[in-house]
């Protein structure tokens, strides 16, 4: 991959940034308002509360990890999260339009899932080398 300037680079990681902070949001409206967001997908409160966590897990790390963690993982990672909920939440839009009940438990399920594998897979990542003449004060 080409090297990218700097102004490039930090757009990139405040959009990565961004991306963290959207999934703790989420988390949040998901654990405060699992009983009526429950009733309204058809789903247990319970698993709002685990897709919660979940999320606020898999963003925080999102977060923790951007200094670290080379970009081009990040975008990766991202893109195939991203296509993944676009996939899912038309494959939920579609059970609903044949009045099935799993349309919620399918989108719900994978927010819980994907943020989980969101975070192994960022986790497992080689870290980011700092660049020569740099220390990597980090340990």
């Amino acid at each position: 991959m080409a090297q990218v300037a700097a102004p490039a680079v930090t757009r990139l990681t405040a959009g990565i940034i961004a991306d963290g902070v959207f999934k703790v949001l989420l988390a949040a409206v998901y654990i405060a308002g699992a009983a009526p967001l429950g009733r309204l997908l058809g789903v247990p409160g319970w698993l709002l509360v685990v897709s919660g966590a979940a999320l606020l897990i898999g963003g925080g790390i999102e977060i923790g990890y951007v200094r670290s963690r080379p970009v081009r993982t990040y975008i990766q990672l991202m893109v195939a999260y991203d296509s993944g909920w676009v996939l899912v939440s038309l494959a939920g839009l579609l059970m609903a339009w044949q009045d099935s009940d799993a349309g919620g438990e399918v989108w719900i399920g994978y927010q819980t899932a994907a943020p989980v594998v969101f975070a192994v897979l960022l986790a497992s990542t080689r870290r980011r080398t700092p660049p020569i003449g740099h220390a990597d004060l980090r340990g």
